[in-house]
């Protein structure tokens, strides 16, 4: 829908490649200003360049307070304001539980959950600000299930639903809905490639990640203005069985 997000203003972490890099397409595409936070640098500034003045690029690693606050005085300075925040950025990694250290558990969980959580408390307040917003968390599938050697990431994933959920009760009377999409098995760097036949999902294939962007779009969108607090599923029908 063009124009849809006239007016609006977005941060997208992860937002360089993969699905996050859809993300910060479609809502250019369909009329957001928006603000990649990312820590690859020339990827992000790559991407920005391409879709012109109304995206740009700021260095955001999320687990450091300081570049979040820098991230929404980017957005307020450069476009007026903040609307929505897509945290998208996550790290992944295969361990046995007995094989996991603390420190490779910390690193996962400071990315995967300590940095929405930190996107949260810096976007809130610019959001508040202009009446009202949205938030979409990028959880995943292992945040509703649980696989052999996914202990950390499928830790950090369930725990960002909950936090989805506490933000959306404690945001909605500022008028700040909080929602997760939950993607599949997804066609990115971060999911090795796999021969369709092999791919556990109903569809038989994995997710181009546009297909999962749409889902994060109509969230963070007017469309979704009385949705707050739950998850959407773009697993392709793996929970069917």
């Amino acid at each position: 829908m063009p124009n849809r997000f006239e007016g609006r203003v977005a941060i997208v972490t992860g937002g360089s490649r993969g699905q996050g890099e859809q993300i910060v397409r479609t809502l250019a595409r369909e009329g957001c200003s928006v603000v990649i936070g990312d820590v690859l640098d020339d990827q992000g500034k790559q991407v920005a360049d391409d879709l012109g003045t109304a995206v740009v690029y700021t260095r955001l690693d999320v687990t450091n307070p300081a570049d979040w606050a820098a991230a929404v005085a980017s957005a307020t300075s450069t476009f007026g304001g903040l609307d929505i925040l897509v945290n998208n950025a996550a790290i992944y990694r295969r361990q046995l539980l007995e094989d996991e250290t603390v420190a490779e558990l910390d690193r996962v969980l400071d990315v995967n959950l300590h940095g929405p959580f930190l996107g949260i408390q810096a976007a809130a307040p610019a959001m508040r600000a202009r009446g009202g917003g949205s938030i979409v968390n990028v959880s995943s599938l292992a945040g509703t299930t649980s696989y052999p050697a996914h202990g950390a990431y499928s830790m950090s994933k369930w725990a960002l639903r909950g936090l989805t959920r506490t933000a959306a009760i404690e945001l909605a009377p500022s008028n700040i809905r909080v929602n997760a999409v939950l993607p599949g098995n997804i066609r990115t760097d971060m999911s090795p490639t796999t021969a369709s036949g092999d791919t556990p999902t109903g569809l038989k294939r994995q997710a181009d990640p546009q297909e999962t962007a749409h889902a994060v779009v109509f969230l963070a969108s007017d469309d979704a203005s009385f949705v707050n607090g739950t998850d959407i599923v773009a697993d392709g029908g793996s929970l069917l069985g």
